[in-house]
């Protein structure tokens, strides 16, 4: 990867990030998909991903949609270290944090939406506060992918919570997330060639319900 791209005001990712956690039984939970948003773009964009330990994470580089390098990675040092990880990525390319493009569940957005930022707080989400802490800066773009809240969560247990983020999809679930990750894909290309700025218009105004 080279240097940023930032083409006038245009914010274009060089590198792409999904929050979970490593082992099996974290897979496809709810808190896992960031995880599977990258292995989403893994696929069409032909970019295998493997091991690397400099990293701590899965990692693979190639050509992204618009022809520039990308490079994407699953941080592999559970999700409150996950800042190990992507300071060392991006410590290695030189990259600025802005060109950080973060994926990760949100429990305040409804299952079926998604929401593109170009920076914010962590929001309560200790993978984020362990990037943002890493990269000493809150802007970096990101974008969220609804989880919803647990049942009936008018208090916030955290029993509930914990339950809720570390279960899976049922089935009529999967099949609306499978709608958002084919989603996902397209925005995360539209960032790419037209920036984040552009792709926030389309990306936030979507819903698979």
């Amino acid at each position: 990867m080279t240097e940023a791209i930032t083409q006038g005001s245009l914010v274009i990712p060089q590198l792409i990030v999904g929050l979970g956690n490593p082992e099996p039984k974290y897979e496809q939970t709810r808190h896992n998909i960031g995880f599977t948003a990258i292995d989403a773009l893994s696929r069409p964009w032909q970019i295998p991903l493997a091991e690397n330990r400099k990293f701590q994470g899965q990692f693979g580089e190639g050509t992204a949609p618009g022809g520039g390098k990308i490079g994407l990675l699953k941080p592999l040092t559970y999700m409150n270290r996950s800042g190990h990880s992507v300071q060392a990525v991006r410590s290695w390319y030189k990259l600025p944090p802005e060109s950080v493009l973060v994926i990760y569940d949100d429990m305040d957005l409804p299952l079926g939406k998604t929401r593109l930022r170009l920076s914010g707080s962590a929001g309560g989400h200790n993978g984020m506060k362990s990037i943002i802490s890493h990269l000493s800066s809150q802007n970096f773009p990101r974008l969220k992918i609804g989880i919803g809240k647990p049942k009936g969560a008018a208090n916030e247990d955290n029993t509930d919570t914990v339950s809720h983020v570390l279960g899976r999809f049922s089935a009529t679930e999967t099949k609306l997330m499978t709608l958002v990750l084919e989603f996902v894909i397209e925005c995360v290309e539209l960032t790419l060639k037209q920036g984040v700025e552009k792709a926030m218009n389309c990306c936030n105004s979507w819903s698979a319900n």
